[in-house]
Parts: structure tokens; sequence; C-alpha cells
């Protein structure tokens, strides 16, 4: 029976982040785009653990007035971060207007709802660029099996603690950190719609997390729906597809 040892994974995690930044950036920080959710939360508080706390810094991202943004702020305050807020508002509302003016069909729903988390993506790398860093990836398994995630937004990174954790797991993990309570199992809302995931998504974490696991998945139609979201957003997990030509490459790699 599958067991999570949350304390073991927890310091499994440390010393990779520390073997990943020996190899990839000896010197260079940690950048974590902080949303004041679980995820980011329990990242940026592995790479403080594994970098201290001076090697860590925090990007507030918000899209003009953030609700929830103190959670943020509650978040780097309480890991003793530097960190920086940059307000997305002017750069989503020029490029989505430039769009608009300039695409030959309506903008479509999904282009919206997905923008802000390129630009967010875009601004995190320009951050981590003038400031020698590494950008983390905080997505988690449960997200990234049904694909709920932007391409190119936060689905980049440059590394990923949380990837092969579930949303359970990586709760689990973040109460080992010692994390506040109130930020690890905050409800997480798309900031659009004002739904939560969950009613986005059309059913529980908890659920989703206990197939992935088990591959049990009681109810016929969720399964459904879960196997034909994994289906249709497994590419976003993979490389981008190249062409296969066998001339020679004599380069040293």
């Amino acid at each position: 029976m599958y067991e999570f040892d949350a304390r073991k994974v927890k310091e499994d995690l440390v010393e990779w982040i520390r073997d990943f930044f020996a190899v990839n950036g000896k010197d260079c920080t940690a950048v974590v785009a902080i949303s004041g959710g679980k995820d980011s939360s329990v990242v940026a508080g592995l790479c403080v653990e594994a970098l201290g706390k001076d090697r860590v810094f925090g990007v507030l991202l918000p899209n003009g007035e953030q609700a929830d943004i103190d959670a943020s702020k509650h978040l780097v305050a309480h890991l003793e971060i530097d960190s920086v807020i940059i307000n997305i508002k002017e750069s989503f509302d020029g490029m989505l207007g430039e769009i608009e003016k300039k695409l030959p069909k309506d903008v479509s729903k999904q282009t919206v709802t997905n923008l802000p988390a390129r630009l967010r993506m875009a601004a995190t790398y320009a951050v981590a660029q003038s400031m020698n860093g590494r950008v983390a990836n905080t997505c988690n398994l449960s997200e990234d099996w049904v694909g709920y995630a932007t391409r190119y937004g936060d689905a980049a990174g440059d590394f990923s603690p949380l990837s092969r954790l579930t949303v359970q797991e990586v709760k689990a993990v973040g109460m080992e950190l010692g994390l506040p309570e109130k930020l690890v199992h905050k409800t997480p809302i798309d900031g659009l719609s004002g739904l939560t995931d969950e009613e986005n998504l059309g059913f529980t974490y908890a659920v989703l997390d206990n197939y992935i696991r088990t591959g049990i998945c009681e109810d016929a139609e969720v399964k459904a729906k879960i196997d034909q979201k994994r289906r249709m957003n497994k590419f976003k997990l993979e490389l981008m597809p190249a062409f296969k030509y066998d001339g020679p490459i004599k380069a040293a790699d």
C-alpha cells in the first residue's frame, strides 16, 4: 500500500534543490513567483531551507487589484525573504488592447484567461535575469495531470520541485516545513471567474489524487472527465516536437 512520508520527501526535496543549484547556478538566487497559495508557498519554503533566505527572492504579480495579495505578503514576511511587487495590469491591458485591434476575429476567452499567466512568467524571468536567478516552477502533479496550467506561463521554469507530488502531498510537505496553515490549506481560486479550481475542474483534488496514486475512481463520469483532460493536455508536459535530421554533429556536447 502506498504511503507518503512527508518528512523524508521534504528532506529529499531540500537536497535536490541544493544539488540543482550546485550544478546549475552555484551563486544564483531562487526566484519564486508568489501567488499566496500552497504551491508557491511550499516552493519558497523549500528554497529557503535549501539555500537560505538570502538566496530566495519573491515576485508578487497582481493584475490590478488582487483581493488575496495579503496572503503573498504574509508568506514573504514569514520566510523573511526579499521581494518585489510588479503589477502587470498595464502590460496586460496594452497587450490585450493591441491584439483586439489587430486580430481579424474576436479574442477568445481562453486568450484572456492565459495571457496574465504568460505575462507573469515573462516578468519573473526578467527579474531572474537581473538578479542572477533561476526561476522556480510551482506546478504540482495533480494540476499537471489534467492540464490545469498555462503553457509558457505558470508551467514554465528552470527547476520544478513539486511536479511529482499531488495536491495532498504538497500540503503535507508544507505542514512539515512549518508554513502557516492558512496558506497551505488556502482554497485555490482562478482569479478571474471567482470559481475555485475544483469548481472549474468539475471534481475534487482528493478524488484526482487518489485516482493518480491508486488507479481507482469510483465515479465513472468523473474518471472519464479526468482521463479526457489527461489526453487533451498531455502535450503540455512533453518537449516541443523537433524534426529529426541525421546530419553529423561533431561539436562537444
